[in-house]
């Protein structure tokens, strides 16, 4: 791999730890049913409550019959950014990008700039990665210095229901039904999950979190 690439954000989705669920199913112009869309970014504390969680899904919607053909774009880059100060700029940074078959994670590390524009961090102490997990087969998961990470295919986790939202924003109705139908109910995404431990990240308190991805220009 090269040890510098220059890319450009596409899209992005903004959050906060501790636990939270952010969607962004198809919803921006520029990437709508491209290679970068951000269907959901998720971030939580790990089974083992010493490490967190972040986990972005791309490419949603996928049919079953779609998803055994679907890739990761390997000219797209997958950045989980931390902001640990409360400045709302990103601190630190989790890089993942596609190569040959195999999803490779950098960080989480210092950014060498921080905003639209990035550069694989290739020199991070703290890197892995990991064989992507075929559609249907058992997942795939490598560990290196505490982390652990995951690529490929799953059951979009997100439930919407967008028929009765639809009623009401049209005024034909005040509240979702309980259950309500899953819209996204039998489709699938791209999902790439890191776990790392807490005292990568820093800090003892509230961190800001987003997910952006940045296209090789």
């Amino acid at each position: 791999m090269k040890t510098t690439k220059k890319l450009f954000a596409v899209t992005a989705v903004i959050m906060m730890v501790i636990a939270i669920i952010a969607a962004d199913h198809i919803d921006a112009p520029a990437v709508q049913g491209g290679t970068s869309d951000i269907t959901d970014f998720y971030a939580f504390q790990g089974e083992d409550s010493n490490n967190i969680a972040f986990v972005a899904n791309l490419q949603g919607l996928l049919s079953p019959g779609a998803t055994a053909a679907a890739t990761f774009d390997e000219n797209v880059l997958i950045e989980f950014n931390i902001d640990t100060d409360g400045d709302a700029v990103e601190d630190l940074v989790i890089q993942a990008v596609a190569r040959d078959g195999k999803m490779y994670v950098f960080g989480p590390d210092v950014p060498n700039g921080t905003g639209l524009n990035s550069t694989i961090l290739s020199n991070s102490l703290n890197q892995l990665s990991v064989d992507m997990t075929p559609y249907g087969q058992p997942a795939i998961v490598e560990s290196a210095n505490g982390m652990m990470a995951f690529a490929g295919p799953r059951d979009d986790p997100f439930f919407m229901d967008f028929a009765q939202y639809g009623e009401i924003i049209a005024g034909n109705a005040t509240s979702f039904n309980n259950p309500g139908s899953d819209t996204f109910a039998g489709t699938n995404v791209l999902s790439v999950v890191v776990e790392v431990p807490k005292t990568m990240i820093g800090g003892t308190g509230t961190i800001n979190t987003w997910v952006e991805t940045k296209r090789k220009q």
